[in-house]
């Protein structure tokens, strides 16, 4: 595969970044549900800036088992620290969150609890069946941490059978170290690997604009293809804070459709890539696509 012209610029943020804010209803009302029942969204936490339009479609990203992560990765807003969260009833009282939202496509993620025996797998199978059990109209997206690859709290999360089993590498092999010191590119393989041996329809993103080459874009979306995964979301990395990693390049436009067009020969089933693409972009159409058999 050969180099890609690389294109955009390390300068300030250009036009294609930018974003139109509409307060509308269903914003109102997710905001006011996600406050009045005590949940915690990556919409919010982690700034992500497709909220106000997911929330307009009625389509939220939840996340449980706290706010507070083990783990310290360089792209990451959300806080880490030593969890202090236990909260048994969270998985009834999520689904009972996302009836009363109404939500036609939820997408439930966690911070990573490293120090829990099982990582909390108990506490995302018994969700996703809450959610199943009360909310049989509203399809289900997990966004699950790698679980060390253990597979025994893989297996425990897999049985429950979500509709979509997400889990993200985030960036090329190279440079996992600075941007996910915790974690391996050979465990986020496997995690997806081992989902579509389960039967599971496997979902997976990573960012652009953090050091990488296009020719280990290439390889990671060859890799990531060899698993057997269904569906890609390539979108630009954005500086939290000044504590986290720079971002080393803002990327065109053109050159995210280039990795799609790759991405889609390669045999993956539905690409989403753009600047302001996130893993949950576009993740209720994506599900509607799965419960249908197709992509088409």
């Amino acid at each position: 595969m050969s180099e890609l012209q690389i294109t955009g610029t390390t300068k300030r943020k250009p036009d294609w970044l930018k974003i139109r804010i509409e307060i509308n209803e269903n914003y109102k009302d997710l905001k006011n549900l996600v406050r009045d029942g005590n949940l915690h969204t990556v919409c919010e936490e982690a700034l992500c800036p497709n909220i106000y339009d997911c929330w307009e479609r009625r389509s939220a990203t939840i996340m449980i088992l706290g706010d507070t992560c083990t783990r310290s990765c360089g792209f990451c807003n959300i806080k880490t620290g030593r969890p202090t969260w236990t909260d048994p009833d969270e998985p009834r009282r999520t689904a009972l969150a996302v009836k009363q939202m109404e939500l036609r496509h939820c997408v439930i993620t966690s911070v990573n609890r490293d120090e829990l025996p099982d990582g909390g797998a108990g506490i995302w199978a018994e969700t996703i069946q809450w959610i199943h059990d009360f909310n049989p109209d509203c399809t289900l997206e997990v966004l699950i941490p790698d679980f060390k690859n253990d597979d025994s709290n893989l297996t425990t999360v897999f049985r429950a059978k979500p509709e979509i089993l997400g889990h993200n590498m985030e960036t090329v092999s190279r440079l996992y170290n600075k941007v996910r010191p915790q974690a391996k590119y050979k465990w986020s393989l496997d995690v997806l690997r081992k989902s579509k041996i389960f039967g599971l329809r496997t979902k997976t993103a990573f960012m652009l604009g953090l050091g990488e080459s296009s020719e280990e874009v290439f390889q990671l979306l060859t890799d990531i293809a060899e698993t057997g995964c269904d569906i890609v979301a390539i979108g630009q990395y954005l500086q939290p804070t000044r504590q986290h990693l720079s971002v080393e390049r803002y990327v065109h436009p053109d050159e995210f459709l280039a990795y799609k067009k790759v991405a889609l020969k390669m045999g993956l089933k539905s690409v989403e890539a753009g600047p302001l693409v996130r893993s949950s972009y576009h993740a209720d159409e994506q599900a509607l696509m799965s419960k249908a058999g197709n992509y088409d």
